[in-house]
Formats: structure tokens, C-alpha cells, sequence
């Protein structure tokens, strides 16, 4: 049976959603639904249509799985709750102080409409959040690191974009080369936030924005550059477009323990992730998440999840058996 997927936002990350489901012969794309003006989309995909995104709910009964694609700093948290309540919905929530909460939100909605929502699914929180598990599970009383980029931060880029005065901005995260060689060393240096990673922000202001104003409310943010030092560079649009037009990022998930009765064997675990297009990548772990979410609901599961809570067959489209003998 091939699974419907319906799009929530069609930017960067709503449109690698619909590059995704083209590699995904059990996916299809249903519908987009958009904020602006319908006709204003062109889409990829033949035959599939755009919709307001008012008209969302009245398609319940044509979507299986319906994949938020919007930021974290205002949408996730309201439209989250709200579309479970239709559908069975995946989102990308990445500010990680508030996931318990966007948690007890969507559980409570999805449990009441009896849909499944899988939160906080992309690369981290995702698929780190997974490594760093594993890694702790494996190596218990060792200590975790996780370093980002250089790259672009999607959610970040996106919370400057809504300060009042900004036009357009991107947001590298940059990790300390000091830290990291620490690290790799296993010798389980204590690090601040602000001593693993530094914060670069390129912003186009509007024509007579207060400057010194969007500095302050950049660098004051709580959740997002409050922590770390932080660079704002104020450009034109043409300067961005010529040099940050590119969505790039990665990182690295390091966890250092030790084994034997005295602990005198040393290990070190290392993930690490090279991306050309971060919204790419993240809405291909948003679409193997949505399999999943369609599987779960149809085995009469509701309520919320996290990535923690999905056994990794239920991402595949490849029967068990086939992959009990190609993988494991």
C-alpha cells in the first residue's frame, strides 16, 4: 500500500520533504499546504496540488501521514498539537530545552484524536540524539560531546529571520578546533557551551533598521545564541545571495568511557554527518519517520514519540527477513 504524505510549509525543508518521497516508491505526496498564496508555489511533482493551509483539516481523510515542515521558535510549538488532532504528523522540533514540553503537548492532542506524532525527528536532535543513546548504553558512565557544523543552522537562521527589523539572515555554527581535538583524545575535558562552539550571523536589515537593536536581541537570545559568542556581520541581500546561498552542515557525536575492573582500557566512539543541504538530509530522516508514523497508527498505536521510541525496521521499506540478511 502506498502511504500518502501531505506537506505543511513548503520552504527549504518542505521542499526536500518532496525530493524525498520521489526516492520512496511506497511514499507519495498527497498535497503541500502553504501559508501564501497557492498559486504563488510551483511544484515538482506532477499532478500534485497546493493548498491554503486553512484547508488542511477538511483533507483528513486523504493524508496518512502529514510532515510539519515549519520553524521552531513559533510554529512547531502551536501547529504541532493542532494537526495531530487530523493526522498523523512528523516535525523537526529542534530547540532542545523545550522538547518535554512540545512533548506533553502532542501526546495529549494525538491520545484525544487517536493519531501518532513523532517529534523531533532530523539529524540533531535525530539521528545524534540516537548515537549519543547507544553510545551511553554501550559505554555507561563515560561522558557524551556533540559538536556542530561549520554549517548552516536552519532553526537558528529562522529565529533571526523573525526579529522585527530583518529581511533575511544565515546562522553558521562553528565548532572550536581546540575543544575537539580534546576530546578525540579521550582525555574527558570539561567544556562550557561557550568553549565548543562559537556562532557567526549574516543578516540583511530592513531599510532603516535599528542595527544595534537586532545586535542585542541576536546575541541576548535565550536557546539559541545567549550561551555562546556570538558574531553578528550586517550585509546587502546581494551579498548574501552570492555568499551564503548554500545549506550546508554537519557535526560530530563523541563518547569517551572506559572498561575493565579498573578501567584502564580507553574507547572512543565517533558519529559524524557531512551534508551538502541540511534541509535535504533532515527531510529525509522526516520521511523515514513518517513510515514509521503511518506503521505504528495502523498497529493501533496513538499518542507522541520520539525517535528513541521507534525500532529502526519500522524506518525501512525493506521487508525484515531481506534485512536481516543485508544488514545484520
Amino acid at each position: 500500500m502506498t502511504i500518502r504524505i501531505g506537506i505543511f510549509g513548503y520552504g527549504n525543508l518542505g521542499k526536500g520533504v518532496e525530493c524525498a518521497i520521489k526516492h520512496n516508491p511506497d511514499l507519495e505526496l498527497a498535497a503541500v499546504f502553504t501559508r501564501r498564496d497557492p498559486k504563488s508555489l510551483s511544484l515538482l511533482t506532477e499532478g500534485a496540488e497546493v493548498y491554503s493551509a486553512e484547508k488542511a483539516p477538511s483533507m483528513k481523510d486523504r493524508i496518512d501521514v502529514m510532515i510539519l515542515c515549519g520553524g521552531s521558535a513559533t510554529d512547531l510549538p502551536k501547529q504541532t498539537p493542532e494537526m495531530v488532532q487530523y493526522f498523523n504528523v512528523i516535525d523537526s522540533f529542534d530547540t532542545h530545552a523545550n522538547i518535554p514540553t512540545h512533548f506533553d503537548a502532542v501526546d495529549q492532542a494525538a491520545r484525544k484524536n487517536h493519531h501518532l506524532g513523532i517529534i523531533s525527528a532530523g539529524w540533531d536532535p535525530g539521528m545524534f540524539s540516537l548515537n549519543r543513546l547507544y553510545a551511553s548504553a554501550v559505554l555507561p558512565g563515560g561522558k557524551d560531546y556533540t559538536f556542530w557544523g561549520k554549517g548552516v543552522s536552519q532553526g537558528h537562521s529562522d529565529a533571526i529571520r523573525r526579529i522585527e527589523g530583518v529581511r533575511d539572515a544565515r546562522q553558521y555554527t562553528i565548532p572550536v578546533d581546540q575543544a575537539l581535538e580534546a576530546v578525540r583524545s579521550g582525555s574527558n575535558p570539561d567544556l562550557s557551551t561557550r568553549q565548543k562552539h562559537t556562532r557567526e550571523c549574516f543578516v540583511v536589515a530592513e531599510p532603516g533598521a535599528d542595527l544595534q537593536k537586532i545586535q542585542q536581541t541576536i546575541v541576548n537570545m535565550p536557546n539559541y545564541f545567549a550561551d555562546y559568542d556570538t558574531t553578528v556581520h550586517f550585509i546587502t541581500e546581494e551579498e548574501l545571495l552570492r555568499d551564503h546561498a548554500g545549506i550546508p552542515h554537519g557535526g560530530f557525536v563523541i563518547h569517551s568511557g572506559r572498561t575493565g575492573w579498573n578501567d584502564e582500557h580507553k574507547h572512543v566512539i565517533e558519529y559524524s554527518l557531512k551534508l551538502d543541504s541540511n534541509p535535504e538530509f533532515t527531510a529525509s530522516v522526516l520521511v523515514a519517520y513518517a513510515r514509521a508514523a503511518y506503521r505504528l497508527n495502523q498497529e493501533g498505536q496513538c499518542g507522541c514519540r520520539s525517535v528513541f521510541d521507534i525500532a529502526p525496521s519500522y524506518l525501512s521499506a525493506i521487508e525484515p527477513a531481506e534485512l536481516r540478511r543485508r544488514f545484520l
